[in-house]
C-alpha cells in the first residue's frame, strides 16, 4: 500500500478536559497527582511532605500538636488522547468537492484532515495521543503507540489515506476497547457511523471509563444532492459496493428520511453514554473542534 503525504494543519483548535488526570508526569490539565500546581490540595505536617517553600506559618502556629505545616498543591498532569479512525469501505464515498490535485475528496480523506488537527491539538497541549485505524478488524500497521512526535502521526495516517480497499466492514471497531488505557482517557471516534448499532451501542459500552467524541463524518452528497431522476451508481454504505440505482422523487425522499432516522437513532445512543456527537457534512474547521468543547466539556 503507497502513502500520500499529510502536511502539519495551519490552524489548530483549543481544549480542556473536565476531569483530572492520574498521570503523574506533568502536563497542562487538572491532576489528582501531588506536586507543582496551582490547585490547592490541603496542608500536611512537614515530615510527611518535607517542602519547606510551602511552609504555612498561619496554620503551623494554630496547630495544636505544634507540628509545621506545609500547603500542598495538585500538579498539572497530561491526559491520553486515542484517534479512532473509520477505514470501512463506506468512507470511501467521493464527494462533489475535490482536492488541489482534482481528485474527489472521499469521508476517509475528511477523516485523516480532521486526526491530523487533532494531533496538531494535542501536541500543542503537551499531551499523548495515539491512532487506531480499524476496517473489518483493528489495522495493525496503522497503529500508533502513545508518543507526541507529530511527524509519527502524519506518517500513520499517510498509511491510512492510501487505503482504497472496498468490501471491508466495520467489525474491527469492537476490538479496539482493548487498545485503550485501563485510566481515563479523551477519545476521539472518526467514523460516518454506517455499522450496526449494535456495534456503536457495544463499543461505547465497552470504553465507557473513557470520555468519547464521536465524530460523524457525512457528506452532503450523499444526503440531499443526489440525482432528481434517472440512473446514477452509488456506494452501499453496508457493503461499500458500488450499486446502479434509478433515481425518483420518491427515493430521493426516502434516502433523506433515512438519514434523520438514522441522526436521531445515533444521537439517543450517543447521549446514552454521555457522548454527544460532533457532526460534519460540510468542510471542517478547528473551530468547530473548540467550540464543541466549549459547548459540551467545558470546565
Amino acid at each position: 500500500m503507497s502513502t500520500m503525504a499529510i502536511s502539519i494543519p495551519e490552524r489548530t483548535f483549543s481544549y480542556s478536559i473536565p476531569w483530572k488526570s492520574d498521570n503523574s508526569h506533568l502536563g497542562d490539565h487538572p491532576g489528582n497527582q501531588r506536586g507543582l500546581g496551582f490547585e490547592y490540595r490541603g496542608n500536611l505536617p512537614l515530615v510527611d511532605y518535607p517542602d519547606a517553600r510551602r511552609m504555612d506559618i498561619s496554620r503551623s502556629l494554630r496547630d495544636p500538636f505544634e507540628q509545621i505545616q506545609v500547603r500542598t498543591f495538585n500538579q498539572e498532569s497530561p491526559t491520553p488522547v486515542y484517534i479512532v479512525c473509520d477505514m470501512s469501505s463506506s468512507m470511501q464515498f467521493k464527494g462533489l468537492k475535490r482536492n488541489p490535485e482534482g481528485e474527489s475528496i472521499r469521508k476517509l480523506d475528511k477523516a485523516v484532515q480532521i486526526a491530523a488537527s487533532i494531533g496538531s491539538a494535542v501536541a500543542h497541549a503537551g499531551d499523548v495521543y495515539s491512532l487506531i485505524g480499524y476496517d473489518d478488524e483493528v489495522q495493525q500497521d496503522t497503529l500508533l503507540p502513545l508518543g507526541n512526535r507529530l511527524s509519527e502521526l502524519l506518517a500513520q495516517l499517510s498509511l491510512v489515506a492510501a487505503n482504497k480497499a472496498l468490501g471491508q466492514g466495520s467489525e474491527g471497531v469492537l476490538q479496539v476497547p482493548q487498545f485503550l488505557s485501563q485510566k481515563k482517557s479523551l477519545v476521539f471516534w472518526l467514523s460516518d457511523f454506517h455499522m450496526p448499532l449494535a456495534y456503536v451501542e457495544k463499543t461505547l459500552a465497552a470504553m465507557s471509563i473513557h470520555q468519547v467524541i464521536p465524530v460523524v463524518i457525512w457528506d452532503d452528497a450523499e444526503i440531499h444532492k443526489l440525482p432528481r431522476l434517472g440512473f446514477s451508481n452509488m456506494l452501499d454504505p453496508e457493503t461499500g459496493l458500488s450499486r446502479t440505482l434509478f433515481f425518483t422523487p420518491a427515493l430521493r425522499q426516502q434516502i433523506e428520511d433515512a438519514f434523520v432516522q438514522r441522526k436521531h437513532a445515533l444521537q439517543q445512543l450517543f447521549l446514552k453514554f454521555d457522548s454527544p456527537a460532533l457532526y460534519l457534512q460540510e468542510d471542517y474547521h478547528p473551530d468547530l473542534m473548540t467550540q464543541y468543547f466549549e459547548q459540551y466539556l467545558s470546565l
